[in-house]
C-alpha cells in the first residue's frame, strides 16, 4: 500500500515534470486559438492548471488506493 506523503510526492512529481513542457506549449498554442498571451500570463494559467492537476491526481490515486485495500479486505485469498 502506497502511503499518503508517497501519493502526494509521486503526484507533485508527475505535475511538475510537464510543468515546464506545458508552459511553452501553451505559450506559444494559446495565440493559435486567438488568445494572444505573455510569459507571465501564460506562468499563471500554466500554475492554476498545475494546482488543480495535483489535486486531481492525489485524491484519484488516493481513492483508487482506497478501493484496493478494501478489495483486499473483503477477500477470501
Amino acid at each position: 500500500m502506497q502511503s499518503k506523503r508517497a501519493s502526494l510526492f509521486e503526484s507533485l512529481f508527475n505535475t511538475f515534470s510537464g510543468f515546464f513542457l506545458s508552459l511553452i506549449v501553451g505559450y506559444f498554442l494559446y495565440p493559435l486559438f486567438g488568445m494572444p498571451q505573455s510569459f507571465n500570463s501564460s506562468f499563471w494559467i500554466t500554475i492554476i492548471f498545475t494546482i488543480i492537476s495535483v489535486a486531481r491526481n492525489y485524491g484519484s490515486r488516493r481513492l483508487f488506493n482506497f478501493l484496493h485495500v478494501k478489495e483486499k479486505k473483503c477477500s477470501l485469498f
